[in-house]
This record gives structure tokens, C-alpha cells and sequence, in this order.
């Protein structure tokens, strides 16, 4: 009889530990919540997913002045990517206002403020004014900037804003962050400061 209660004893003790670790399940510990990718960790994956699924423009190829950008000088302005055309060939350089101080020429140093879009998604990906300052470009024409901006900041002047239309293989051909390969950039440039 002592043998059977002991067992019985022992069988209880077993039976509710194991329940005990049976009701401590990966989802109920702490330390494995953080390992667990939630569903907002997930969510910019799943958009990455859809930016590379969008359909490759197609039309003609967009006029300069479909590309709408409003805002008043000094201050931030939006970029209206037009639909219904696909991006031209080649960089599009095109003044909005012209500006009255110093040129940006080769080798100059510049003060930039800027918004860029991308063409595909019709998103504003980042703006300078965003972040209170501007940007400021070095050398001109070989500073570390993308071939777009060394080659369609020249000739802007101080005070001035340029629409810049840039094609991949002047942009980030390979892609670069939440920038598809192949996407093509649209930069509304101001030209705070130029030096030299």
C-alpha cells in the first residue's frame, strides 16, 4: 500500500509538471516574444514585395511639363509625377525659377535643398527641408553625389530651383534603401548658398 501511494504520489508529481511545461508554450516566454517578427516588422517587407511588383510604365514619353511642382520659393515644394507616360531617355534639366547669384559651375561648392520623388510609385521618398538644413555638395561635377546631380546642378544659380528628371544609370542603377533598381528619380533642387 505505501508503495502504491508513493507511486500514485510520484505520478501526480510528473503529470503536473509536466502540464506546467506544457502551458509554457515558445509564444507564453518572454525572451522568444522579441525573436518573433510582429506584423509590423513584417509590413515593410510585404511593401517592398509590392514596389517591385509595379507594372513598368508605359505611353509616350512624359513632357517636362507634365512633372507639376508647386510650393512657393523658400519653401518645401510637392512633386506631382504624371501618369499615363513613361519616363523620356536621358536627364531632364529644367528651371522652375531662375536664380540671381553665383552660378554652380565645376569644382563649385553649393548649399542644396531638395525633395525627391520616385517615378513608379509617385512617392516623396526624403526632403532636406525635412530635416531643417540643407545639403551641401562639394566639388561639383565629381563631388559624392549620383551623375545627376553632378551633371544637372551645373549652371543653377544661388537663389534659383531646378527640376531634375533622373534617369537609373544616372541615379541608383542597382537600387539604393526602398529604391527599386532601375527607378527613375525626380529631384526638386534649390540652391540655397553656392561657393566657388
Amino acid at each position: 500500500m505505501r508503495t502504491v501511494g508513493r507511486t500514485a504520489l510520484a505520478l501526480v508529481s510528473l503529470l503536473s509538471a509536466g502540464l506546467a511545461l506544457t502551458a509554457c508554450t515558445a509564444s507564453d516566454r518572454p525572451s522568444t516574444l522579441t525573436n518573433t517578427p510582429s506584423a509590423t516588422a513584417a509590413q515593410p517587407e510585404a511593401e517592398e514585395t509590392a514596389e517591385a511588383d509595379l507594372p513598368e510604365p508605359s505611353g509616350p514619353p512624359c513632357q517636362v511639363t507634365q512633372y507639376q511642382v508647386s510650393g512657393a520659393a523658400g519653401a518645401k515644394p510637392t512633386i506631382t509625377v504624371p501618369t499615363g507616360c513613361k519616363p523620356q531617355d536621358g536627364l531632364v534639366v529644367e528651371d522652375i525659377t531662375e536664380g540671381t547669384g553665383p552660378e554652380i559651375k565645376q569644382g563649385s561648392s553649393a548649399a542644396i535643398h531638395y525633395v525627391l520623388a520616385t517615378f513608379r510609385d509617385q512617392k516623396t521618398r526624403e526632403a532636406s527641408w525635412d530635416r531643417g538644413e540643407p545639403y551641401t555638395v562639394e566639388n561639383v561635377g565629381q563631388a559624392q553625389v549620383i551623375k545627376g546631380w553632378n551633371e544637372g546642378l551645373i549652371g543653377l544659380k544661388e537663389g534659383g530651383r531646378r527640376l531634375l528628371v533622373v534617369p537609373s544609370d544616372k541615379g541608383y542603377p542597382q537600387g539604393s534603401g526602398s529604391i527599386q533598381p532601375g527607378e527613375t528619380l525626380i529631384f526638386v533642387v534649390d540652391a540655397v548658398k553656392v561657393e566657388g
